[in-house]
């Protein structure tokens, strides 16, 4: 017989050094909200990011980490960018998805040309050999041939491409409904519920309710 145990929901977030780290951030919190699991994976260049635009104290990572997501229903496990035999390395550990918000063109290259020389690149590795959910949030402009060539790769693949573009049909009042609304639109792509923005027609419905 087999175990009574179920697999707790679990994801793979990355954040890496493109601007827009509250976007991973945003993330995360949702996610554990929602019950999942989040495997938690920053590079160098995203800790300076966090520190500059957050104005976050990185220089104790696993007491900032505490601070901003611990007490939510789901669990997060950080893994350091050179831990390659995390669990998230191989394929036999099973999690739902992986997420790279922000995604730099960096990152977006080493994923597209199999480089897997750290764990965020080799995390994003499994999910294209296993077929997993794998979806990139890139934040850069303007964009040269390069990075759209790189992109067009790995839609080829099924990799899911969200560009950090809000949209403002909804009326936001500030940048945390801006922020909201794309990680809304992650977790619409990830199949996810959610309530973090209003969607197209529900004003007017609630208008004439």
């Amino acid at each position: 017989m087999g175990s009574s145990t179920e697999r707790r929901k679990g994801m793979v977030v990355g954040i890496t050094g493109a601007s827009g780290s509250i976007y991973g951030v945003k993330l995360i919190q949702s996610l554990l909200q929602l019950g999942f699991d989040v495997h938690l994976v920053i590079t160098n260049a995203g800790w300076r990011v966090i520190k500059e635009e957050l104005g976050w104290n990185t220089s104790d990572r696993e007491a900032v980490l505490q601070e901003h997501f611990a007490g939510f229903s789901g669990q997060y496990i950080y893994h350091p960018i050179a831990d390659i035999g995390a669990t998230i390395a191989s394929g036999s550990y099973l999690v739902d998805g992986m997420v790279v918000m922000p995604c730099s063109m960096g990152t977006l290259s080493g994923i597209a040309h199999g480089a897997s020389d750290n764990l965020l690149t080799r995390a994003a590795d499994v999910m294209l050999k296993e077929g997993r959910p794998l979806i990139l949030v890139p934040r850069e402009t303007p964009l040269h041939a390069i990075h759209l060539e790189n992109m067009l790769k790995l839609a080829k693949l099924g990799v899911r491409i969200v560009p950090a573009m809000p949209a403002f049909y909804f009326g936001p009042q500030n940048i945390d409904d801006l922020v909201s609304f794309l990680v809304g639109k992650v977790l619409d792509s990830l199949r996810i519920e959610h309530n973090l923005f209003t969607r197209w027609g529900e004003q007017r419905e609630e208008q004439e309710q």
